[in-house]
């Protein structure tokens, strides 16, 4: 256990307030600082797998999160092009009882920051770190018209541009994909169903599904093309960018797209996954070790992965050989959903007409036949409890 251990958490995303959470189950005192100066209402849609879920549960959350997330019954994939559907993974008959989850990003963190506060964690906004130095015994932070500050460990969720990843591993350059992707939320207009749609078409897709008990429908569209776009999800862009983009597409996708007011845009980078994770006193997790593309579900799930080994792994071997076993667990695995995702990227965007007809073929006829079998192929990544480990 970790009764009476003072813990720094950075980052007040999925990722900071879960580890929080399971820090303090723990008996750690846990303080999460996040640099914003209110725990705000931002980004869009996510999906919970049930590896996801797991973590949820054993944070005392299962109910909480199913009151506050849709359970999907279904993911589609489709030809963009023309609207209809290439196969549908029934999630209610292929996995009954599993639950495979659709929030707002900002009802997750909302759900995980009031455990984390009930379980004793204090939360200080508006603390900006600027500077972090790991020392022998501690790690001392410099913080924003606040002064040092020295914390006794510190755990570093604090996203794609990480201090703690650069002290650790030193400065290292992403390169750009040659995709960029635009997210939305448009208002939704009723009897949506409650499935994740992949719309796929030459060198581009979509995703889309409900959020918030139907109220409204996300959309995350991506399309390869040479010009760079700068990294992060909150560049604005205009709407009528995204529309000519997918002004090939069908009916159904692109009258989402027609109703999209406000949308922002961002360049996809490929970070690889961080060699080190630790070093004396602070460790690192979720985006912060493994930056991962859209093209798995997974961003969110890993960092509640993270969040659980972690303080299992503190928590079974302490504060010096704990980090260095959070990391032996976790860093094969997040490599190995990292390039299961890269690999969607390219299966997703067939251009040539002869590859679609034949991939989509393929596709079609396997889910004629054995439906399960497509999304069989990730039962390593859907059924992994890492709570049960």
């Amino acid at each position: 256990m970790l009764i009476g251990q003072e813990i720094t958490v950075l980052g007040g995303g999925i990722g900071g307030f879960a580890a929080a959470a399971a820090l303090a189950a723990r008996g750690a005192r846990v303080t999460v600082l996040e640099q914003a100066e209110a725990i705000t209402e931002v980004g869009a849609g996510l999906q919970i797998s049930p590896n996801g879920f797991a973590v949820l549960d054993a944070l005392g959350l299962a109910e909480t999160a199913r009151a506050r997330a849709m359970r999907a019954r279904a993911v589609v994939l489709a030809d963009g092009l023309t609207g209809r559907e290439v196969v549908r993974m029934d999630l209610e008959t292929m996995r009954p009882g599993k639950d495979f989850l659709l929030f707002h990003r900002a009802d997750l963190i909302e759900i995980l920051a009031k455990r984390a506060v009930a379980l004793g964690v204090e939360v200080e906004t508006g603390a900006q770190v600027t500077g972090i130095e790991v020392l022998q015994d501690h790690v001392r932070l410099e913080i924003a018209g606040k002064g040092a500050r020295e914390v006794p460990f510190l755990v570093a969720a604090d996203g794609l541009h990480s201090r703690l990843r650069s002290v650790l591993n030193g400065p290292r350059k992403p390169f750009f994909t040659g995709q960029v992707a635009w997210r939305a939320l448009v208002p939704a207009r009723g009897r949506e169903r409650v499935e994740a749609t992949i719309w796929m078409g030459p060198g581009r897709h979509m995703v889309t599904y409900p959020l918030r008990h139907g109220e409204i429908i996300n959309i995350v569209a991506v399309e390869e093309r040479q010009e760079w776009a700068d990294e992060g999800w909150f560049h604005r862009d205009e709407p009528l960018n995204l529309r000519r983009a997918f002004d090939r597409f069908a009916d159904a996708p692109r009258c989402l797209v027609d109703r999209v007011e406000e949308v922002h845009l961002w360049g996809l980078f490929r970070h690889p996954v961080a060699d080190q994770w630790h070093r004396g006193p602070a460790v690192i997790l979720g985006d912060a070790a493994h930056p991962t593309l859209p093209f798995m579900a997974q961003g969110a799930v890993m960092a509640l992965e993270d969040a659980w080994v972690l303080a299992d792994s503190l928590s079974l071997s302490g504060f010096d050989e704990g980090p260095a076993l959070y990391q032996a667990r976790r860093r094969p695995r997040a490599q190995r959903v990292i390039e299961e995702a890269n690999k969607n990227a390219r299966n997703y965007h067939h251009a040539n007409p002869l590859a679609r007809a034949v991939g989509f073929g393929a596709l079609r006829l396997l889910g004629g036949l054995r439906p399960e079998a497509v999304l069989n192929r990730y039962d390593w990544i859907y059924d992994r409890d890492v709570t049960r480990e």
